[in-house]
């Protein structure tokens, strides 16, 4: 069977680049069609600096919104990443595999750190090796496929060489994953600034749809969206990012083909308003869910207390496996003193 992994950090309030890039093909595909593994992979929002209150809210918040977006616990594993230990027991032995070039090569690092060195802070180790862990995240299920944006396609790229060189060097241990893409919306951009992806950890509000607006406040962002020079609806994402990703989002939400859909429209005005319409439709049924769970907040604990407990059982062998391979000495075995 096959088995798919994929993650979501407590960073900030998810997206409707989130729910569209990735939390609806979860729901919708991916806990379908097999062994199915999600994760809120809080320890991933510690390598920049954070507050603990809000990082423990957003981690609840998000895995209450996985759920609301369709996971459902009988057909997949929703859990936390931190209550996991396989996850960090794995990430050093394959920091011993990665080399310091390959970390430091990871484009959302060099972004990353530069962003920090900006604000006059200083980059955590953390943010440089948390690459590492996240091909720790994957490996340790066996896992066949990982659905990523294209952000994050250098992230599965890593995970499988150091997958091959293990599995070279110590004997084979790891399953080698590949990424899967969805065709439509795999990065919905930024409303004020189409040439950016619409990311939770944004201070942009007026550009970017939070799952849980309220309806009259996505028909404001959609309205006020930054369009392109002309009149014309033309989907042409080098030329026209504005409207094209206004055309990415309607195909999106409709099921339909963003140059085709172009050709049914001769004014922004109206692609704006059938835009705005298709996004608090395809939220609608997200939100009421989502106020369903939170009202009854025992039940998301027990998915998450019984997620954890499936993900350590489904985890533990291949771990353990990695810690025989690379020569470490079994935590049962015997020492006999004085022996011969």
């Amino acid at each position: 069977m096959t088995r798919v992994f994929s993650g979501i950090k407590p960073t900030g309030h998810l997206t409707l680049g989130n729910y569209l890039g990735a939390m609806r093909r979860w729901a919708e595909v991916d806990q379908r069609h097999g062994d199915a593994v999600f994760c809120v992979v809080d320890l991933h929002a510690l390598t920049v600096d954070h507050d603990p209150a809000r990082v423990r809210r957003l981690s609840r918040q998000t895995a209450t919104l996985l759920l609301a977006a369709g996971l459902d616990p009988e057909l997949c594993t929703v859990f936390v990443q931190s209550h996991v230990d396989e996850h960090t027991r794995l990430s050093y032995l394959l920091e011993c595999v990665a080399t310091d070039g390959e970390m430091r090569r990871m484009i959302q690092y060099r972004e990353k750190a530069a962003r920090e060195r900006e604000r006059g802070g200083s980059v955590r180790l953390s943010l440089l090796t948390y690459p590492v862990l996240m091909a720790a995240d994957i490996l340790a299920y066996g896992t066949h496929e990982v659905p990523v944006g294209d952000d994050q396609t250098q992230h599965v790229e890593l995970a499988r060489d150091i997958a091959v060189r293990f599995n070279q060097r110590y004997g084979h241990t790891f399953v080698v994953p590949r990424a899967t893409r969805p065709a439509v919306a795999a990065r919905v951009m930024n409303l004020q600034d189409p040439g950016a992806k619409m990311g939770k950890s944004d201070d942009s509000g007026p550009g970017i749809v939070y799952l849980l607006d309220e309806p009259d406040v996505v028909r404001k962002k959609v309205a006020r969206a930054v369009t392109d020079s002309g009149a014309d609806v033309v989907y042409d994402p080098a030329g026209r990012p504005g409207v094209a990703n206004l055309l990415e989002i309607l195909a999106a939400c409709t099921d339909g083909d963003p140059a085709g859909l172009g050709d049914g429209y001769t004014s922004y005005g109206a692609l704006k308003k059938d835009v705005a319409d298709a996004v608090v439709e395809v939220l609608r049924p997200l939100r009421e869910r989502h106020r369903e769970l939170c009202a009854d907040p025992g039940y998301v604990d027990g998915v998450l207390r019984e997620g954890a407990r499936r993900a350590r059982a489904l985890a533990r062998p291949t771990v353990d496996a990695a810690y025989r391979a690379i020569g470490l000495l079994p935590a049962e075995a015997e020492v006999v003193v004085g022996a011969g």
